[in-house]
């Protein structure tokens, strides 16, 4: 069977064209799923004090993680808190750099269940920006959130995951 050189041009275009598809069918997936929910961003003068809902509780749980190659241990002060939708909180994160160099992270957020990410709000975050840890230092890092009171009725719990990535300074 003869293949003809239109044909061996399509399969890198379609090719190209699924690594292109691969983003919006990860999303739907992590969507199902509930892995690698995103977290919004909020500024404090969006947040309407007058729905906070006291009727109602959540329990937030907070993790963390470091990966590897990163001389750094992180984790939350407090493992987890009751919040009412629609109130502000702030929690705080521990982050140890073992190393004897000033060292460089990203934090990234992931939420569960993905459907509770979309009102899972932060106004301050260290994972908005890069850290830079000299050596040795320890430092306690802000995080202010609050869970919108419009989540749905059967979302009781909530978990927050942040996990660090080396930045390479090079």
């Amino acid at each position: 069977m003869k293949t003809s050189p239109l044909k061996l041009a399509l399969i890198p275009l379609l090719m190209f064209g699924f690594g292109f598809a691969l983003v919006p069918l990860y999303d739907v997936f992590c969507d199902i799923t509930g892995l690698n929910g995103k977290t919004g961003r909020i500024e404090t003068t969006e947040i309407d004090p007058s729905r906070v809902d006291r009727t109602r509780t959540i329990e937030v749980r907070f993790l963390a993680n470091t990966t590897a190659g990163l001389p750094w241990t992180f984790e939350p002060v407090v493992k987890k808190m009751e919040v009412h939708p629609g109130q502000v909180y702030e929690a705080h994160y521990r982050v140890r750099s073992a190393s004897s160099e000033k060292t460089m992270g990203q934090a990234v957020p992931s939420v569960s269940p993905g459907l509770a990410a979309a009102h899972f709000n932060k106004t301050v975050c260290f994972c908005f920006e890069q850290q830079e840890l000299d050596a040795l230092e320890t430092r306690d890092m802000p995080l202010r959130f609050v869970v919108g009171p419009e989540i749905a009725d059967n979302i009781n719990e909530i978990t927050l995951s942040y996990t660090f990535y080396s930045v390479d300074q090079g």
